[in-house]
């Protein structure tokens, strides 16, 4: 009997430490914000047990001023962000602020199945997975907070934030601004969580923690690797390196300008951005002339040689790509290499082999390289080989409908934009919602608040059928 009540005492020991541990709400350093991963997570599944329990109206009241808030401090959010991670453009992060505040779904993304017949009701829902662990990137970090947050909540979860240690100032803003607009409406704090030092060893707490079921990684290839790897449920969204294709049917003059338009927005940053141009051979001089007129700055094959001196570190045997060039303005890479261009030069062009590192490696600044193709079928056959089969995003000009049909089937991937810049696939100018966590890796395509959820069946036999 003594083994049997110390046994006992041991079990009451543990059940009153997991009661403390979700009842009390750590220390934050300042709103959402943690010393502790532990602590991040424990605050966060408080918050979640109270949400649950929360109608879809009460959970659209704090989205609804999200988005309000998201709105009044994108200025603020744009400029830390491109202070902080020295990437990018103020003016075009104010516009991916609006556009995660005006285009990302709520609850209204939530959606019941239904069927009803002699043996009953059935029915399938959407319900939380409970809190999700969330890796976000540098690229997009505040967009990409504020865009995860709006569609977790909706689903009922609460999140748990492990930042680019690259962009946590800006990350961790948008952390706090998410919980004041919670709080102001009389809703929770602690809706999304963080830490004030993100390293490898908090994301490997979030990673393994028992409390957090569902992982989504925001990011390069390494980062969707560990979540994946982590025995858990993953989103992955990874890294692409979109093609876009002109055949000889296509509007060359508006091509043109859309695909400037597009790899120049936020210098080249977006995951979705036009990163190297395969033009059927019959119209590229005509396409390359229209690029110039659009702010494109032709660069020599010598000076193509002085930028890869530039941009790209051999010390390691493989080419990488300097990290402080990233997002960078087209007239700064220029001027690093002696090149002083006119204010309203935004993009760099050149006419590439399909084997040049430019084309082949995902580079994120506004330098495209424009490769010749014989044919269409051979502009599509060069596309697949330089998307690297990431199934991310891809885009083409053209007005046959039949190349528009073949290419979509033969690239596959999750975004394909057809006559308009890449970022039509946002509903920047194009019609549907905005995510920033785009899982082609896993197969989710452009996420939403469905995606952060599990389906429930429920069912009700022999009753309340009234046919």
């Amino acid at each position: 009997m003594a083994v049997a009540d110390r046994e006992i005492q041991e079990i009451v020991k543990e059940v009153l430490k997991k009661l403390q541990s979700t009842s009390e709400i750590p220390i934050q350093k300042e709103l959402g914000i943690f010393e502790d991963m532990e602590d991040a997570i424990r605050a966060a599944k408080y918050t979640q047990e109270q949400l649950r329990e929360m109608s879809l109206e009460f959970r659209e009241k704090i989205i609804s001023n999200i988005r309000k808030k998201t709105l009044e401090n994108s200025q603020l959010l744009a400029e830390m962000g491109v202070q902080e991670t020295g990437m990018g453009r103020v003016g075009h992060k104010v516009l991916k602020h609006q556009l995660v505040a005006e285009k990302t779904p709520g609850t209204e993304d939530l959606t019941t199945g239904v069927w009803s017949g002699d043996r009953g009701l059935t029915l399938v829902e959407q319900g939380p997975f409970g809190v999700i662990g969330a890796v976000t990137p540098s690229t997009n970090p505040s967009e990409t907070v504020i865009c995860n947050t709006i569609g977790m909540i909706a689903g009922g979860n609460t999140v748990v934030f492990n930042p680019h240690p690259g962009a946590i100032q800006v990350s961790n803003q948008a952390v706090k601004l998410l919980n004041e607009a919670s709080m102001e409406v009389g809703g929770p704090a602690n809706i999304a969580t963080s830490v004030t030092k993100p390293t490898l060893k908090t994301a490997d707490v979030l990673f393994h923690h028992i409390d957090i079921p569902l992982l989504v990684a925001t990011g390069g290839p390494a980062v969707v690797q560990a979540v994946l790897s982590s025995g858990k449920r993953g989103i992955g969204a990874g890294a692409g390196n979109p093609p876009v294709v002109v055949d000889e049917t296509a509007d060359i003059k508006k091509a043109a300008e859309d695909i400037v338009n597009g790899a120049t927005f936020d210098n080249n940053l977006p995951c979705i951005a036009e990163k190297e141009v395969i033009a059927v051979n019959k119209i590229t001089d005509e396409l390359l002339y229209y690029m110039q007129e659009n702010g494109c700055y032709k660069a020599s094959w010598q000076e193509v040689g002085k930028l890869a001196n530039l941009l790209l570190d051999t010390s390691k045997g493989h080419p990488m790509v300097r990290r402080e060039w990233v997002g960078k303005d087209a007239k700064l890479i220029l001027r690093g290499i002696g090149v002083e261009v006119e204010e309203d030069i935004r993009c760099i062009i050149f006419e590439s082999p399909r084997d040049h590192i430019f084309v082949v490696e995902e580079l994120m600044m506004p330098v495209l390289g424009i490769i010749r193709a014989e044919d269409f079928q051979e502009a599509m056959d060069i596309a697949k080989e330089l998307e690297h089969g990431n199934r991310h995003s891809a885009h083409i000009h053209s007005k046959n409908v039949d190349n528009l049909t073949r290419f979509g089937k033969a690239i596959d991937t999750a975004i394909f934009v057809k006559n308009a810049p890449s970022y039509a696939a946002l509903g920047f100018g194009g019609e549907g919602y905005c995510s920033f966590t785009i899982a082609s890796k896993t197969g989710e395509g452009l996420t939403s608040t469905k995606t952060f959820t599990k389906s429930r069946r429920c069912v009700l036999s022999d009753n309340l059928s009234i046919r």
